[in-house]
């Protein structure tokens, strides 16, 4: 009775040390297939292509932009401030007659300096400097030269900063933009064509835009009538560019 006590007892003992075992198994196991998983997706790398794609478009200018000063000299500031208010009051007329309108002109620059003579190392006060700055934007391209001549009879001390451009950008900008991604793609296809591969999704993309670089050309502004002394202005044409990357997923 005592042996079949203690038979019994010590099968209990086998079975709970076998079920403990299988228990332990499982669980090792698990970590063992958790950690494989885990390393697998840390370790995946998507095979991928990079490809560049360049669009350039060209644009005749719309808008001309130049800076017109008008500099006034007095013994004292009312003086200078005089001479340079009338001298603009009759820019700013002339503009208005060329047609240029108000909200195309804007104050750029206002300056009052003190002017000094030299002699013998010594300096000599003389007076003072008054200075206006205007920017003024010039949408009929072929009144350009009549515009320039104008103002400097007008009292315009200092003409600079002509430039010509494209008002509105964006649409001539979205045109570059697709002319790259197209260029872009074609280059992908040939790419993986050649690798022997199929392209899959876009994994990235990225743009910049080199913004409006000037292209002088032949074409200037139509010549006044003959015997006008205002000047032929090249207009010349803009390029705009814009450049891509895209990185397609390969299978």
């Amino acid at each position: 009775m005592q042996e079949d006590k203690h038979f019994f007892h010590k099968k209990i003992f086998i079975w709970t040390l076998s079920a403990l075992s299988v228990m332990l198994s499982v669980l090792v196991l698990t970590k063992i297939v958790s950690e494989v998983k885990s390393f697998s997706v840390k370790g995946t790398q998507i095979p991928s292509i990079t490809v560049f794609g360049e669009g350039k478009v060209f644009a005749k200018p719309d808008i001309g932009q130049v800076s017109l000063s008008v500099v006034g000299e007095g013994k004292t500031v009312a003086d200078a401030q005089s001479l340079a208010t009338a001298s603009i009051n009759k820019t700013m007329d002339f503009l208005n007659k060329a047609g240029v309108e108000k909200k195309d002109i804007k104050t750029a620059g206002y300056s009052i300096n003190p002017l000094y003579d030299y002699k013998d190392g010594e300096r000599i006060f003389r007076g003072y400097e008054v200075r206006q700055s205007l920017d003024v934007k010039i949408r009929d391209l072929g009144k350009a030269g009549e515009i320039l001549t104008g103002a400097a009879e007008a009292g315009v001390n200092q003409v600079g900063q002509l430039s010509f451009t494209v008002e509105d950008p964006d649409q001539i900008k979205a045109e570059a933009r697709k002319l790259a991604i197209n260029d872009a793609k074609s280059k992908a296809r040939v790419l993986a064509k050649d690798l022997g591969e199929r392209l899959g999704d876009i994994l990235s993309f990225n743009e910049s835009y080199g913004g409006i670089q000037p292209i002088y050309r032949e074409t200037v502004l139509a010549p006044m009538a003959k015997g006008d002394s205002a000047p032929e202005v090249p207009v010349g044409e803009n390029e705009i560019v814009v450049n891509v990357s895209v990185v397609y997923e390969i299978k």
